[in-house]
């Protein structure tokens, strides 16, 4: 079982940063594939940025050059960093991860609000 806490959304302006935080619970942080999601409301969830095991990593065209997700295997956490902040970005974020058994676990959600 592997427990996910978000942390560091909120309301900020475009063209604003934010950095989201997910702490994974466990030992084996350093073999998952951990991920981002978002889900605007009256969207389907979609995938923002992936980190696999192996660290290379995937962003979706959206957020490609303003976006970076990042991994502390001494913290279990991952980050994600947002830059350059648009309206459209506005969404639930989800931290996600992966075992290497393809269990998959999910956060609670973290509201990111652009808005002037």
């Amino acid at each position: 079982q592997v427990q996910l806490v978000e942390s560091g959304g909120g309301l900020v302006q475009p063209g604003g940063s934010l950095r989201l935080s997910c702490a994974a619970s466990g030992s084996d942080f350093g073999s998952m594939t951990m991920a981002w999601y978002r889900q605007a409301p009256e969207k389907q969830r979609e995938l923002v940025a992936r980190s696999t095991r192996s660290e290379s990593t995937y962003y979706a065209d959206s957020v490609k050059g303003r976006f970076t997700i990042s991994r502390d295997g001494a913290k279990n956490t991952v980050y994600l960093q947002m830059n350059s902040l648009k309206s459209e970005d506005t969404a639930v974020y989800y931290c996600n991860a992966e075992t290497r058994y393809f269990f998959t676990y999910w956060g609670q959600g973290t509201q990111v609000t652009v808005s002037s």
